[in-house]
């Protein structure tokens, strides 16, 4: 038996283990856990390592749904520090993750309920035109909050462009051989200087409500190259969030919820050949 908890933030949904538990099937636990009707059903897994010799007061892996391993989430590392506030009183900490790390601070509080601030790292934006097969040219942008994203801008009400829906268009650039490790896209509407819209294709799950760093990512586009003010409502389909960037070499700063939705006992994963040694929580 494996031991987990659930949680999510604006609907992008995640695991939560300790490291220890994975011994090295972080993959295969992935594919099982996460699968939607045949496991516990979640968007990735965050591992949590307490070791000391990793940086930040906890180390945090990440990994998809599909068994993929990506630098980091926002929302992910968001809901590792609910999980940390909601069960060790734990209001600030220093996460690592392969993409750096990300300071969480407690902002509010009520059951399982919380609102985070995290410190997101300085964005950074590249305007680029890419060609796809069959498309054509895709204006947009590349951005890094210490994972890859592509970001375009729309005008539509329901976020298609190019002729198709945006799932479509952003599996086809997700995939893109133009992009070897793949890449996260946002499809982005400016409704004013202070508020966008945008839906998420996300690398390694497809479709999802919501997520952290495509929020931050989104928001540092239409900063950078639409001329919004400096603070965003950032609305994505499982709700808003608060970006904050002074640009530069500042970080932003995303305020948005977590909540925790339960813990349990994972029993089909023992079928997963995990390391002689290696115990659960």
């Amino acid at each position: 038996m494996i031991s987990f908890v659930k949680a999510h933030a604006c609907g992008n949904d995640f695991l939560i283990l300790e490291e220890e538990v994975a011994g090295r099937a972080h993959a295969d636990l992935a594919r099982r856990l996460c699968a939607r009707n045949t496991g516990i059903g979640a968007d990735g897994i965050e591992f949590v390592d307490r070791s000391r010799n990793r940086p930040g007061d906890f180390f945090l892996r990440l990994f998809n749904a599909d068994g993929s391993e990506a630098e980091l989430s926002g929302n992910g590392t968001r809901c590792v520090a609910a999980w940390l506030a909601f069960n060790e009183g734990i209001k600030q900490v220093a996460l690592g993750t392969h993409g750096g790390i990300r300071t969480c601070r407690v902002v509010e509080s009520a059951g399982t309920e919380y609102l985070i601030e995290s410190e997101m790292g300085v964005p950074r934006v590249m305007p680029r035109t890419i060609r796809l097969p069959d498309i054509g040219d895709v204006e947009g942008a590349m951005v890094s909050v210490g994972n890859p994203h592509f970001v375009l801008f729309v005008e539509t009400d329901d976020f298609s462009t190019h002729g198709m829906p945006w799932q479509e268009l952003g599996a086809r650039i997700s995939g893109s051989p133009l992009f070897p490790h793949g890449t996260n896209v946002e499809f982005v509407r400016v409704h004013s200087t202070g508020e966008i819209a945008f839906r998420i294709f996300e690398r390694g799950c497809g479709p999802t409500m919501s997520s952290g760093t495509g929020t931050c990512a989104a928001s540092a586009a239409a900063m950078t190259l639409r001329g919004t003010g400096r603070e965003l409502q950032a609305i994505a389909q499982g709700g808003p969030q608060r970006t904050v960037w002074a640009g530069g070499e500042t970080t932003m700063l995303l305020t948005g919820p977590a909540e925790i939705i339960c813990q349990g006992q994972a029993l089909h994963a023992q079928s997963i050949h995990i390391p002689a040694g290696v115990n659960s929580l």
